[in-house]
């Protein structure tokens, strides 16, 4: 019994051996890749130069906050994303919702928003550059009754056609999430609601939300990152200075080229935290809301 009992031991020490070295170039792709990498932006935000290298402190922070190109940037990517980030992930749900019925051309329903997926990116700038033009589809219809047409791309009208874009690439693969969480909810308990009497609304708001909830944050969160692609379609619409679409995506490519490696760090380390204080928000709020479903 006591050889059987260590050789158990023997080869559960063996096992844990091959799995942790099985996880050894993972971590060190993730050290290489990421981290380390990282930890260079942070000491680049704190010099003056690549050259001299003096440390400076938060002193490049400081002149970042005054940047009035920053500000703009920020501004406007604040804006989009909290406008489309919750637009796409409340939407896509209601579309899942909504394909979980049986509804006539349920398939041809959703091949229609999957198919934005496999279009390239400057075929849809392409489309868009002849629906939105100054002289283009949509202001030929708006003056067919009697409106003004609308310079959309050069104008702060440009943010309903980005967000319209996102939209329109987004949606559908989040409503595949959406529909993949929804075909998981345990099958016996929305029978026993039924049995019960609850209405339709009392069994989304009380089962499905809280079995969803999961789902809802990884979604938010991929929409999130997303949203923040967005700068390939502005740049290839309005280019590198665009009027009223400037992206902190632009002002980091600009700081790029202009080689100023200080200020391009601290903005990155500025929305590193940005994003960590966000995503960290929202797991806290997840584990909140669906600590019952767990227990």
């Amino acid at each position: 019994m006591i050889r059987r009992r260590s050789g158990n031991q023997c080869g559960r020490r063996r096992e844990r051996l091959f799995s942790n070295a099985c996880l050894i170039p993972s971590i060190i792709g993730v050290l290489i890749f990421f981290i380390i990498p990282f930890i260079i932006v942070v000491y680049y935000s704190t010099i003056n130069n690549a050259i001299s290298k003096e440390y400076v402190g938060t002193e490049n922070y400081s002149k970042l906050m005054d940047n009035m190109a920053f500000k703009t940037a920020a501004k406007n990517t604040a804006i989009f994303t909290g406008i489309a980030v919750p637009l796409a992930t409340v939407l896509s749900l209601m579309l899942a919702v909504m394909l979980e019925r049986k509804i006539p051309g349920k398939s041809l329903v959703r091949t229609f928003f999957l198919s934005p997926l496999m279009v390239p990116t400057a075929s849809v700038v392409l489309v868009w550059q002849v629906l939105f033009h100054n002289h283009g589809t949509v202001n030929q219809i708006v003056e067919m009754f009697g409106g003004e047409p609308v310079d959309w791309l050069k104008t702060s009208k440009g943010q309903v056609v980005i967000i319209l874009m996102f939209l329109w690439k987004n949606l559908g693969y989040n409503m595949i999430l959406y529909m993949s969480a929804l075909c998981s909810i345990p099958k016996d308990i929305i029978e026993v609601a039924d049995l019960e009497g609850a209405s339709t609304f009392y069994k989304f708001v009380h089962i499905k939300l809280r079995y969803l909830s999961p789902t809802i944050l990884f979604v938010f969160i991929l929409s999130l990152i997303n949203s923040f692609k967005i700068f390939r379609e502005v740049y290839l619409l309005t280019g590198n200075y665009p009027a009223k679409l400037y992206m902190l995506q632009h002002f980091m490519n600009n700081t790029f080229q202009s080689l100023d490696y200080q200020k391009l760090s601290a903005a990155a380390v500025l929305f590193s935290l940005v994003m960590i204080v966000v995503i960290a928000v929202l797991l806290i709020a997840e584990s909140f809301f669906g600590k019952d479903v767990e227990n």
